[in-house]
């Protein structure tokens, strides 16, 4: 008896790419799927105040924005890989950090080779350097603790355990927008920290 196929292990995008979950491959990553996915993906499983869920697309573009008040002088491609640090997300959508431990280290590997075909995509290394994750991190940690005090119902000391304070200076006021202006926003960003990178547009170079 002859065995059944596999399952189906690939997505279709919109942009008529279909990507492999088990092996991406950088050439069927596009910018446009990315920005349209994240607009569409709720943070805190889409508990949040407003007629909008805070999107991961406008999380992004937020957290991008703290890394360079944080660190001014950084360099334009480490901004772009704090905009594309949820980017897996356009694939496996935003999993609540009690759910991602539960599921434990495969899952962080196979969010790991998604993260590392999409950096190669847009001109970054595979794996960011330490000393950018650990910056990018504490700038996520810092959005989450506005977004979770303004649109998700914690108060400021539970919210400073499980965040942190942000940093000094920082001052925001979130209003999530609906899921076109996110991924108009998250697409503008883009463009312009990889023409600030001096990256070619559609690909930076190979690092």
């Amino acid at each position: 008896m002859p065995k059944p196929p596999p399952p189906r292990a690939w997505q279709r995008m919109l942009s008529g790419r279909r990507l492999d979950l088990l092996d991406p491959s950088p050439m069927d990553i596009e910018i446009e799927d990315i920005a349209h996915g994240l607009a569409r993906v709720a943070r805190w499983n889409g508990q949040t105040l407003g007629e909008h869920p805070m999107s991961v697309a406008q999380h992004s573009v937020v957290v991008e924005e703290i890394v360079a008040h944080v660190s001014p002088a950084i360099d334009a491609r480490w901004r772009l890989a704090a905009l594309l640090h949820d980017a897996a997300e356009y694939v496996i959508g935003d999993m609540i950090s009690p759910f991602k431990a539960a599921l434990g280290l495969d899952y962080e590997a196979f969010e790991d080779r998604l993260a590392s075909a999409i950096h190669i995509r847009f001109g970054l290394p595979a794996q960011i350097p330490k000393q950018i994750k650990v910056l990018i991190k504490a700038a996520d940690r810092a959005c989450a603790y506005f977004e979770a005090t303004q649109l998700a119902g914690f108060e400021a000391p539970e919210a400073l355990r499980l965040f942190g304070k942000p940093p000094p200076g920082y001052h925001l006021r979130l209003e999530p927008l609906a899921p076109a202006d996110a991924q108009a926003l998250y697409l503008e960003r883009r463009h312009s920290l990889t023409e600030a990178a001096g990256f070619a547009r559609g690909q930076g170079p190979a690092v």
